[in-house]
């Protein structure tokens, strides 16, 4: 089942229909010790909602952290390596992606986030931007993984191409993140087979689109969020991205007004615009 946050409240979708989750608050949802047997049973004694009350939907986070994950897709050690063979960063990134250590960092806070259908932004001093689509782990306080979303990491690829001390600077700022439209809550692993795809539109003009499949990721998430929760707290859980595989060329850079439609299979797709 899916789990959505909106303007009307908490709602669980299942085989088409929507359940309103009552008061509770995403926190303690996602602390909850059985989230899949509450929920299931919130479905199994409730009555189907109107489909309309999911229609203004909110980013599915409220005080957790979102981290990411870098370089756990071939094609991102490559697209990495190609953008900082100037600087001297490729044998950088070729470690990184070879390490038993997996490389993490922060992306966001929850009034950083873009929602579904909302605004995501470029650095106003970036020349070279594009969003990376994601899957997203939603981690309970405990460290387990409960459910899952879709991420759009906004990258300045120029910056951190020209040092990659300046990493925090190409992905940490206003907007840089977008989740949604809603949590897959569910127990066992994705599928390896599940695909990824991305598409981005122009004036309603298809300037790129791209896909992958999980089983393309050299990184277990159970692992990367082991890694994360090493000497870390998150009394609320947080989100953890989990990479891309998805790289448009490096001639391509996102513009104002462009659309980012990001789809994964089983959980939707979500849709965000350029500021």
């Amino acid at each position: 089942m899916i789990l959505y946050r909106t303007k009307n409240g908490l709602f669980a979708e299942k085989d088409g229909d929507v359940y309103s989750v009552g008061e509770s608050s995403l926190d303690t949802l996602l602390a909850h010790d059985d989230l899949h047997g509450y929920l299931s049973s919130v479905v199994a004694t409730g009555s189907p909602q109107a489909k309309e009350l999911i229609s203004a939907l909110e980013a599915p986070i409220q005080h957790q952290e979102v981290w990411a994950s870098g370089v756990t897709y071939y094609r991102s050690r490559s697209a990495r390596i190609e953008e900082s063979k100037d600087t001297g960063g490729g044998d950088f990134y070729d470690r990184v992606y070879s390490a038993e250590r997996p490389e993490l960092f922060f992306k966001a806070v929850a009034h950083k986030v873009a929602g579904p259908n909302s605004e995501v932004r470029i650095r106003s001093d970036a020349r070279w931007s594009v969003p990376e689509p994601e899957l997203t782990l939603a981690v309970n306080p405990r460290g387990e993984i409960v459910g899952y979303t879709i991420g759009n990491d906004m990258s300045s690829r120029d910056i951190e191409g020209a040092n990659p001390l300046y990493l925090p600077q190409a992905k940490v700022y206003d907007r840089s993140c977008g989740l949604g439209p809603g949590i897959l809550i569910q127990s066992e692993p994705m599928p390896a087979s599940t695909e990824i795809s991305m598409r981005i539109l122009r004036a309603g003009s298809e300037q790129f689109s791209g896909t992958i499949r999980l089983n393309e990721m050299k990184r277990d998430p159970q692992t990367l969020v082991e890694y994360l929760y090493r000497d870390q707290s998150f009394p609320h859980g947080c989100f953890l991205l989990t990479g891309t595989g998805i790289i448009p060329p490096d001639a391509f850079t996102l513009q104002s007004g462009d659309e980012i439609h990001i789809t994964i299979s089983g959980i939707g797709t979500l849709t965000n615009h350029v500021a």
